[in-house]
């Protein structure tokens, strides 16, 4: 950056976009073609001057505030970062420029894992060091990415899970009725350092920037007051962690290349499809053995099988069998998650107006559509509009309580006297109570669809 000083970290919005061409969805199913590997280090020995370069620099804090995030061990919030690195960044980037500079430990924190009693933990570095590491991550990635697997789709600039599932039914329509299901063991935990340092050194021959990452993968790791030092592992959190992940798992996947495998992988799911069971059960042992040999990484012998897809769940997603094979179709168990989800966004006792609860619940429903929307089982969504919908009329009909305000709610919305009566006499419980024609008639679908309340089975954008 020159000369420059930290005020330039007050003003304006800065983006940064990946010299790399956008790909569309994939839904090819040829074979992957393994892409040699460089023959000479990609970053010379001024990559440090890059990376702290001004340009770069004002990028990664949009890219930091957008992320949000806690603050880390030392209290430190985003929207105080600016003002700090006012003060102090000439002194950061004078240590980062002389291999000097020494990450903070990374404050532990666990969140539950969707469907399951196990805990994933989480390591969040103090706010500097995700902008350093953000912007070590915006010179690194827009060079390497070219040259990971087209099979690869997470955490990659212009790739989606919908492209890798998409991917996925593309093999299944070609025949490969089977899939190798490989779940590694706490893979953000089990990385071998001296490997994944090795990788890199490959590629970057500034050993102030390995030297930097060595110290990322290394920071302390503050719980309960003590702080350990890691000797293996990404720890997941801050920015740099995917695109590690991605450089380790990029072996794995040129050798499934080099053997001629159709696979998808995204972070650490990895499906390899086969035309038989026989087939399936010998690449899981050979790719088995790769993996904790080569790379040593641990398999969960548990969680991985060969079986078909339809039994299996990628990504939220499994695919149909019977009469219409090979569409997508949202997992069991995303659906078990999601309405779990909507019974606490729904209860009867949360005292709350109706209108408040519904802009709650919208914002939830809204994010699930955009993601489970690409399904191509429409029943299920409208199945699951109907029963969201009941249990609103649950709620209302709780919140009107005794006989008078439950008729005379029902009559003001249309309902008949005799079957206002009727209903509001009813001795039926709430949620068979909203089964009955004078509540659907008093609370139709349509006065949900005007209180906002998105429909799960109408997809505007996709």
């Amino acid at each position: 950056m020159g000369n420059d000083n930290g005020s330039q970290f007050h003003q304006g919005t800065f983006t940064w976009e990946a010299e790399v061409k956008p790909r569309g969805p994939s839904a090819r199913a040829e074979l992957p073609i393994a892409k040699p590997a460089p023959e000479r280090p990609m970053f010379g020995e001024t990559l440090m001057e890059a990376i702290c370069e001004r340009k770069n620099m004002r990028a990664a804090l949009p890219q930091v505030r957008a992320n949000r995030g806690s603050p880390g061990i030392d209290h430190m919030s985003v929207a105080e970062l600016p003002d700090f690195l006012t003060s102090h960044w000439p002194a950061i980037k004078e240590q980062l420029l002389a291999g000097a500079y020494h990450p903070k430990p990374v404050k532990r924190v666990e969140i539950p894992k969707p469907g399951s009693l196990e805990k994933r933990q989480l390591g969040i570095p103090c706010v500097l060091d995700r902008l350093i590491q953000q912007a070590v991550l915006q010179v690194l990635q827009p060079h390497w990415d070219p040259t990971f697997s087209d099979s690869s789709y997470g955490f990659r600039p212009g790739r989606s899970a919908h492209q890798a599932i998409a991917q996925a039914q593309a093999y299944l329509q070609q025949g490969y009725e089977y899939v190798v299901d490989i779940d590694l063991e706490k893979f953000f935990d089990r990385v071998c350092h001296d490997r994944l340092m090795s990788k890199l050194a490959e590629r970057i021959a500034d050993k102030r920037v390995l030297k930097l990452i060595r110290a990322y993968l290394r920071a302390g790791i503050l719980e309960h007051g003590l702080v350990t030092v890691p000797t293996e592992g990404t720890p997941q959190g801050g920015p740099l962690s995917p695109f590690l992940s991605n450089v380790v798992l990029d072996e794995l996947d040129k050798e499934l290349e080099r053997r001629g495998h159709r696979f998808v992988r995204y972070a650490d799911d990895s499906n390899i499809y086969v035309k038989s069971e026989r087939a399936g059960l010998r690449v899981m042992e050979s790719v088995s053995h790769f993996l904790t040999q080569r790379l040593k990484l641990r398999v969960n012998q548990a969680k991985s099988a060969v079986a078909k897809p339809q039994q299996r769940t990628f990504l939220g997603f499994t695919f149909t069998g019977g009469k219409s094979p090979n569409r997508r179709k949202i997992a069991p168990k995303a659906v078990a998650r999601f309405k779990a989800k909507v019974r606490e966004l729904t209860r009867r006792t949360w005292g709350i107006r109706l209108e408040e609860r519904i802009q709650r619940l919208s914002r939830y429903l809204n994010g699930w559509r955009e993601y489970y929307g690409y399904g191509e089982t429409p029943a299920v969504l409208r199945d699951l509009d109907s029963w969201i919908r009941r249990r609103l009329r649950c709620v209302q009909w709780k919140q009107w309580k005794v006989y008078k305000r439950r008729k005379t709610e029902l009559m003001r919305r249309g309902v008949a006297e005799a079957l206002a009566t009727t209903t509001a006499w009813s001795a039926k419980g709430p949620w068979r109570a909203c089964h009955t024609a004078g509540v659907q008639i008093a609370l139709p679908s349509a006065y949900f669809d005007a209180l906002g309340l998105p429909r799960l089975a109408s997809r505007p954008n996709m």
